[in-house]
């Protein structure tokens, strides 16, 4: 049984079942509360939900009192103060809706008791399919094409691409997001090379498993797909950069922080680096998930990115679709249920 959700027990005599479940849900968007609401519905729990389109963060958590639970997403700060201040509002558990949880002091949340619990798989054909599709986009030049059209330029200068069949694919993490862009990828006639620490054993079927430096150098297209951890951060950076294929592509769809920024624009600028596209920043914090498209953007490092004609971004939308949403918030529904129940979570973190 995961520790925290021993330690959480003896916060269950305050939650009893005459006691409605409050849950703050953190970075909502209105996607987030269609699926949620439903789930919400489905479960027959009886819990309300209150909704903040504002990030989590040390002085936003005054907005959780009275609830006994928040709903937080990738770009929520839970560090310790953003905890203590959530511990001294009632606040007894953290359900994040999403994989990753590098953003959460898990130290912290052990000391305070409080139960944590994600979302540990969802729909990993979702993200696999939108890597597949910024690496079409970019290797066809199909977002240059559209916007040439619109403007009733049909010349196909510049925008000569590459046969994706024969060429080979490189998969930093064999999880389940890793193994199914391998699987695409395998389908359409690419050769697959991966590299994982502890790699799949299903991976065996769809490529050859090798150590990174190999990867990258044989690699015409990298695919980044692990966790971020202290030993990924800044896995990408100029001696990773160096060993890549002159001309080659990069794609991140996982974390953004597993890139340096600063060295994948000096290795664009020096044309080693034949495209990028990310739908991860590693400062997306601030960007992300909102509309700043009547604001100045003050990131000097993204509007440098912006500048290149061979890169391509999106917003941290791989898992947007309606498949990943409906499991997302019913794993977080099931993962709610288990704490207002006392229960064992599978799901639970620390």
């Amino acid at each position: 049984m995961p520790t925290n959700a021993l330690t959480v027990r003896a916060t269950m005599t305050a939650v009893s079942a005459s006691t409605p479940l409050q849950m703050a849900v953190f970075s909502a968007r209105p996607y987030d509360r269609q699926f949620l609401d439903q789930a919400n519905q489905q479960a027959g729990l009886p819990a309300r939900l209150l909704y903040y389109d504002v990030a989590l963060d040390e002085h936003t958590a005054a907005l959780a009192e009275g609830c006994q639970l928040v709903c937080v997403f990738v770009n929520d700060r839970l560090d310790a103060p953003s905890l203590r201040a959530l511990h001294g509002h009632g606040v007894r558990a953290v359900l994040l809706r999403c994989a990753g949880y590098n953003n959460v002091d898990l130290a912290e949340a052990a000391r305070l008791g409080l139960f944590v619990a994600r979302v540990p798989a969802y729909s990993p054909e979702a993200v696999a399919e939108h890597t597949l599709a910024l690496i079409m986009t970019l290797n066809r030049h199909t977002h240059r094409a559209y916007n040439r059209v619109r403007e009733g330029n049909f010349m196909l200068d510049g925008l000569i691409g590459r046969t994706l069949h024969g060429r080979t694919v490189g998969v930093i993490g064999t999880g389940r997001i890793g193994l199914a862009t391998a699987r695409i990828l395998r389908g359409l006639g690419c050769t697959v090379l991966g590299h994982d620490p502890a790699p799949s054993a299903a991976f065996a079927a769809l490529g050859d498993v090798v150590p990174l430096s190999e990867l990258l150098q044989r690699s015409d297209i990298v695919s980044l797909h692990c966790p971020l951890s202290e030993q990924t951060t800044h896995l990408i950076d100029d001696a990773a950069l160096a060993l890549m294929k002159p001309g080659a592509m990069l794609v991140n769809t996982s974390r953004g922080a597993l890139v340096d920024t600063e060295a994948v624009i000096g290795a664009l600028k020096s044309r080693r680096l034949g495209s990028l596209a990310i739908d991860v920043y590693e400062q997306e914090g601030p960007l992300f998930f909102q509309d700043r498209s009547g604001q100045i953007i003050d990131d000097e490092l993204f509007a440098r990115l912006m500048t290149f004609p061979n890169v391509l971004v999106t917003g941290h939308q791989g898992f947007l679709t309606g498949e990943a949403l409906e499991e997302i918030a019913a794993i977080t529904l099931a993962n709610l249920g288990d704490f207002a129940a006392g229960r064992a979570c599978a799901n639970a973190v620390g």
